[in-house]
């Protein structure tokens, strides 16, 4: 038992240092263009006395924090002049994740982050720096266990037989990284740029000119190859550090993911805090076959720095995800052959709603430039494009007490949940709808932060909407 109380590592001197350097960094830069010219010793001298300050703070308040475990609690102290205390019991703590950024990783430490069910922005209790054996022994402690860490001085077989898990291959991973979406992004910010040479002025434009066409367009082709290379990479070396190293246990009663290679991140989550599964197929990765597997956790801070779904694998074929879940989640492994699709009469809804806005900016856009003509013609055929897909990827599935429903803003997304899960059920009709016999369906979970998820299905038949209403409030 950690009864005595505990330092964190030194380093948290940095951290605490780094932490108020950014809280004054505006006031540096106003007092910079403030004290500029002849006044400029002044800026350094207040500079300076500013820096001792956070300097003598920033070891005032590591020294004065302390830790320890003791009689089932988690007992923090800190305060420079007013002493503060905090008490954790092990009852309240939901999870406990463990975050090594790269100065943690120089120094063999971990952030350790422990939140309780009324965490709400911020975590519970943040131990910025502690020694990792020391993160891994406390965490073990305060949730009571004796469990070994995946891989320690176990045989691959038992572990794999004891607590299933599953690893991210380099192939997957590059593939991941390779269909970001990194280079489409930039390829529209790019062609959006190409069109404001009218507003460059005509000597400069002129000038710059003469010079690429000086270059050849061999070389202008080169560049632009090149410059498209670089992207690409980009997006593959960003997903490669986010989720290098990716793994996933199972345990008794929690999920156990480690992933990153600059900032290794250990997070865990219990199962009771499921709310609902989902899979997402982005744009390029549906044709492929592949898709994103997530959770949506009830509760978490805002200090995780997280989206607001947990990743549970980021990349793997379609047809994998029910042998997958079937390990991990057993309980949404299940994944229906057909959905219930919308009725044919929704389609018109799905294209006028999208198309409607870009033809009154269109329209707009005409009037003043109307060079820009092409530009609304494509727009007006990809927003046709992506109604109809909006319209194919909606429906739903009921079976037992399990709900799937699907939808598309740009990926395709698939979200599996249960009944005791969903917090509110809403129906909407206006006249229209209710002339042709459509309804709109929108449910709503808890999400993180404790805030609500929501979904929304439009133009479902009003006659399956009902169905799943009485489904929902138990009617016969």
């Amino acid at each position: 038992m950690m009864s005595e109380p505990k330092r964190l590592h030194p380093a948290a001197i940095i951290f605490n240092f780094i932490k108020g350097l950014r809280e004054f960094i505006f006031v540096l830069i106003f007092g910079f263009i403030t004290f500029s010219g002849e006044s400029f010793i002044y800026f350094i001298l207040i500079t300076l006395a500013l820096v001792l300050i956070l300097v003598t703070h920033s070891i005032m308040s590591w020294y004065r924090y302390t830790y320890r475990v003791e009689e089932d609690e988690l007992r923090i102290e800190y305060g420079i002049l007013i002493r503060k205390q905090r008490h954790i019991s092990k009852n309240r703590i939901q999870s406990i994740d463990l975050t090594s950024g790269v100065i943690h990783r120089i120094f063999k430490l971990a952030k350790v982050q422990i939140e309780t069910a009324g965490s709400g922005n911020g975590s519970e209790a943040s131990l910025k720096a502690v020694k990792l054996t020391e993160a891994e022994r406390l965490r073990d402690e305060l949730k009571n266990e004796d469990r070994q860490e995946p891989g320690a001085n176990l045989d691959p077989e038992a572990e794999t037989l004891n607590h299933p898990f599953y690893k991210i291959a380099f192939q997957r991973l590059f593939i991941a990284g390779s269909t970001s979406g990194s280079i489409g992004v930039m390829a529209v910010l790019l062609l959006g740029a190409s069109e404001f040479e009218r507003f460059i002025p005509d000597r400069f434009f002129d000038n710059a000119m003469s010079w690429v066409i000086g270059l050849g367009i061999a070389l202008i082709i080169g560049f632009v190859l090149v410059l498209l290379l670089f992207l690409w990479l980009l997006g593959v070396a960003g997903t490669m550090i986010k989720y290098g190293n990716f793994t996933i246990h199972k345990y008794a009663d929690e999920l156990f993911i480690t992933r990153g290679l600059l900032e290794k991140k250990q997070i865990t989550i219990p199962l009771n805090r499921i709310q609902a599964v989902g899979m997402e197929e982005s744009m390029i990765r549906q044709p492929l076959g592949f898709v994103t597997v997530f959770a949506e956790v009830a509760g978490g801070s805002l200090d995780q720095g997280e989206d607001f779904s947990t990743v549970l694998f980021p990349i793997m074929k379609r047809d994998e995800v029910e042998g997958f879940l079937q390990e991990i989640l057993p309980d949404y492994a299940e994944q229906p052959k057909d959905f219930n699709p919308l009725p044919k009469r929704a389609l018109p809804y799905y294209l006028v709603r999208i198309m409607v806005p870009i033809i009154l900016l269109g329209t707009a856009v005409m009037f003043l430039l109307p060079q820009f003509g092409w530009a609304l013609i494509l727009l007006l055929i990809g927003a046709f494009g992506l109604g109809f897909l909006r319209y194919r990827a909606g429906g739903y599935y009921l079976k037992g007490n399990r709900l799937m429903v699907r939808y598309r803003v740009l990926s395709k997304t698939t979200m599996l949940m249960y009944h005791k899960r969903i917090q509110a059920f809403e129906k909407t009709q206006h006249k229209i709808q209710k002339a042709q016999k459509l309804a709109t369906l929108k449910l709503s979970i808890i999400g993180k932060l404790g805030a609500g998820k929501h979904y929304t299905i439009k133009e479902l038949n009003e006659a399956d909407l009902d169905q799943l209403s009485d489904w929902y409030s138990y009617r016969k």
